[in-house]
């Protein structure tokens, strides 16, 4: 647990979140849901950390070595990229916002170290300088414009505002974007400097703890690297080509096995959401097994990767499960002697990808020979 004492500790109900020490909840997470879906709530997040990049060939290198296109990105604008190996497989992602001076990383706080490491050791003799800005910065979520002084260090308020909510130019959404889960999420996470934390704290704004985000973004389908992602995943799994991944930009590292799977292949696993049986108050951990098939001829398929308690939608979990799964059966979560029923939501269906073999329409007024 953090040794930090968050100033939002002396607000009523404070329960702390064991692995950051900032809040879990504040004596009602369903409220919590409410209030910050409505967008009248904060939650301090604990798990993030920041990276500054500087230098004027920051957005050129960063856009040489990542998947999303950054070159022409505006002061202000945001957006999120995954650094890939060289085999296509996850190994950080970041969500990426520009002041004109400085290109700000918002990472989970347990990669940052690696993360900034790994960029400084690429430097080479580019005009670029990384830093590791955690100790200066806390991030702040809402769904809408809480009203608290964002950090703008260059004149830019730095407030990240999550691309999920819709296909981002150069992206590919695989989960069918009728009524799709993500939609209404407009997350913004809002920097703000570690002096002016206790000030917001002590305000009269409504607060909500981490736990009542993890809900929201596990009903929106929306991936995270420290829950979704292992050491076998490629973003294809996860329908993030939505928006971290630009399938026409310049080379950069696993562009060759993105470009494969996406135009020739189908990724090998796919991301489904689960509505689980809550008869015997049990919600599986992130590994729990998910099997498929009735008793007799049961197989595991794939694993919990993250599960909560939605106001509205009751036990939910996301899990990532193999491509041939069927998507037409319930499964089972098996945890601690207790089976679980959980009936499967598809996001990436089984036939994502193979893109190059779907027939294009011809443009209005093109003709044909």
């Amino acid at each position: 647990m953090s040794t930090d004492l968050t100033p939002f500790s002396a607000r009523p109900g404070f329960v702390a979140d064991a692995a950051t020490g900032v809040a879990a909840h504040y004596g009602n997470p369903f409220v919590e849901q409410r209030e910050l879906l409505a967008g009248r709530a904060v939650v301090e997040l604990g798990d993030r950390g920041v990276i500054t990049v500087m230098g004027p060939d920051r957005l050129s290198w960063l856009d040489s070595l990542t998947s999303q296109a950054l070159k022409g990105l505006a002061p202000g604008e945001s957006t999120e990229t995954l650094l890939l190996d060289p085999s296509g497989r996850i190994e950080h992602a970041a969500r990426v916002v520009d002041d004109g001076e400085t290109t700000w990383l918002l990472v989970e706080a347990s990669e940052t170290e690696a993360f900034a490491s790994w960029l400084d050791r690429m430097r080479f003799t580019l005009r670029v300088e990384v830093a590791d800005r955690s100790a200066d910065f806390r991030a702040l979520a809402s769904f809408a414009d809480p009203g608290i002084p964002a950090a703008a260090p260059a004149g830019v308020a730095l407030v990240w505002v999550d691309p999920w909510a819709e296909v981002s130019v150069g992206g590919v959404g695989y989960a069918a974007e009728a009524g799709h889960a993500g939609r209404g999420w407009t997350l913004r996470e809002t920097l703000v400097a570690r002096a002016d934390l206790a000030g917001i704290a002590a305000s009269e704004i409504p607060v909500a703890g981490v736990v009542a985000l993890e809900a929201l973004r596990i009903a929106a389908w929306r991936p995270r690297l420290s829950t979704e992602v292992d050491e076998r995943s490629i973003p294809h799994e996860l329908d993030w080509l939505r928006s971290a991944v630009h399938l026409a930009k310049g080379c950069y590292r696993g562009q060759e096995t993105v470009a494969k799977v996406h135009n020739l292949g189908h990724p090998p696993r796919r991301l489904v959401m689960l509505h689980l049986d809550g008869s015997d108050n049990v919600l599986p951990p992130h590994g729990a097994p998910v099997f498929a098939g009735g008793p007799g001829e049961r197989r595991e398929i794939g694993a919990i990767t993250s599960s909560a308690t939605h106001f509205e939608l009751g036990p939910i979990a996301l899990a990532v499960v193999k491509r041939t799964a069927p998507v037409d059966e319930s499964f089972v979560v098996v945890w601690d002697d207790t089976e679980i029923a959980a009936g499967q939501e598809v996001v990436v269906p089984p036939e994502a990808g193979a893109a190059a073999g779907v027939p294009r329409l011809s443009r209005l007024g093109a003709v044909r020979r």
